[in-house]
């Protein structure tokens, strides 16, 4: 059997700066690059045209490719990651194996019960941070505990940013520690029971002339003026490091969003009963409407409030919604129609080219007051006043709301005056204010 190490990719698709892969090119044994397409994840998508896993097999597939010239490939899986590495070992002789770390519950406990696996059978397992610039306790207050706060945790992250920025790894490609193989064939869409979907992925080049706009015209969503970069970050498709170096270059406000990726990483490793839970536990005696006729209108754009409507159906037709309208939405539903933050965090999780489970759930406990914002409960969007202010001309709501302004266009579902008199009373009764 060959003597090999594994270098498992996940959320990190590409060569360039890939800090675990760079760290297993260094060592003597050759490098077998393997990707899994997790049955634990992808059986629970019902979305059998689900744009991200498309994304993640035809980056794969142009990986595959570029190491094909070197006379490598990526071996790829279909199942569950325990047997899978059980295959491995029956077929080769692992020195070790590394991959860099995922800080979700999920990927916690699988990564748990793949070292243990190993470890038993006298293979090394090597995790290195690659996702995010800093991880669960590398930013911590005078007392040493984690930030629950983003303001006093953002001047603590770019304090330890500029007295000392993160090292970017070069090109592996340009290392010739490959592990040798006949052609490598990418599992097919097809084959795990997937297909084609029409919904377009934006690029991945960063758009330096945006960037340095970006503070004047990141909220208005009729502009085409955010990068559109997420799904890039959540699989790794582009460097976090590479991107906060332009960054820190180029515009200090479109740095603080990748602080606040690096912050609600940070909050979810240290909390991971966020994923089910209020971050504030007192907020899980608010009282939430089980209305499933005004979810069911949410969802599909129907609620008689145009900036709202718009964003859904934005989000319905492309994976993406402009982040503006997403504080709306999300607002609406969680304190105009009362309803549990976690039927919104669902939707986004379905629909969203870059859902991202700390960032998704950081938004949704944000918007409903009960997360780590320390703005009180009583903070309720009023959508006339939002459309007013960020999209005046309704250029963006005429876009995804060509009836609004007709007889085809529903009335409102609830009474903006009301809805928010109801929350802020609902909210203060169950926190017994």
């Amino acid at each position: 059997m060959s003597q090999v190490n594994i270098f498992w990719f996940r959320r990190d698709l590409r060569f360039i700066d890939n800090t675990a892969l760079s760290y297993a090119l260094k060592e003597n044994s050759p490098v077998l690059p393997i990707f899994i397409f997790d049955r634990e994840i992808l059986d629970k998508l019902e979305d059998k045209s689900d744009a991200r896993v498309e994304f993640i097999q035809r980056t794969i597939l142009q990986m595959n490719e570029k190491l094909q010239a070197k006379g490598s490939g990526i071996k790829t899986f279909y199942g569950q990651p325990e047997e899978v590495f059980k295959t491995l070992t029956s077929t080769h002789k692992i020195d070790a194996v590394f991959t860099n770390r995922d800080y979700e519950p999920y990927a916690t406990s699988r990564d748990r019960a793949v070292e243990e696996y190993l470890k038993e059978n006298g293979i090394g397992f090597y995790t290195f941070k690659d996702h995010v610039i800093y991880e669960k306790e590398e930013i911590v207050s005078g007392s040493g505990t984690f930030y629950k706060v983003f303001t006093p945790y953002s001047r603590a992250w770019k304090a330890k940013y500029t007295e000392h920025p993160p090292h970017i790894h070069g090109d592996s490609l340009t290392n010739d520690n490959w592990f040798k193989v006949e052609k490598l064939d990418v599992h097919s869409l097809k084959s795990m029971g997937f297909e084609s979907s029409p919904i377009q992925i934006p690029e991945k080049e960063l758009d330096t002339d945006l960037v340095k706009k970006y503070t004047e015209k990141r909220n208005f969503p009729s502009l085409n003026a955010t990068s559109r970069l997420g799904i890039h970050l959540r699989f790794g498709t582009i460097s976090i490091r590479q991107l906060a170096k332009e960054a820190a270059r180029l515009n200090s406000t479109f740095l603080n969003e990748l602080i606040w990726r690096d912050f609600y990483a940070m909050i979810l490793a240290n909390n991971p009963q966020i994923v089910d839970n209020a971050f504030k536990a007192q907020y899980d005696q608010i009282p939430w409407r089980k209305d499933e006729e005004g979810f069911k209108l949410w969802c599909e754009g129907k609620t008689g409030y145009p900036i709202v409507d718009a964003g859904m159906r934005q989000l319905n037709n492309t994976g993406f919604m402009h982040n503006r309208v997403r504080m709306i939405v999300a607002s609406f539903l969680t304190k105009h129609l009362l309803i549990d933050w976690r039927w919104g965090e669902a939707y986004f999780a379905k629909k969203l080219l870059d859902f991202d489970l700390a960032s998704n759930n950081g938004g949704w406990q944000w918007a409903a007051g009960t997360g780590t914002d320390a703005q009180p409960y009583f903070r309720v969007f009023n959508p006339e006043s939002q459309t007013e202010k960020f999209d005046k001309d309704l250029k963006y709501i005429k876009k995804w709301v060509p009836e609004f302004g007709t007889k085809d266009y529903p009335e409102p579902i609830v009474e903006h005056k009301f809805a928010r008199l109801r929350a802020i009373d609902t909210y203060k009764t169950a926190l017994g204010k």
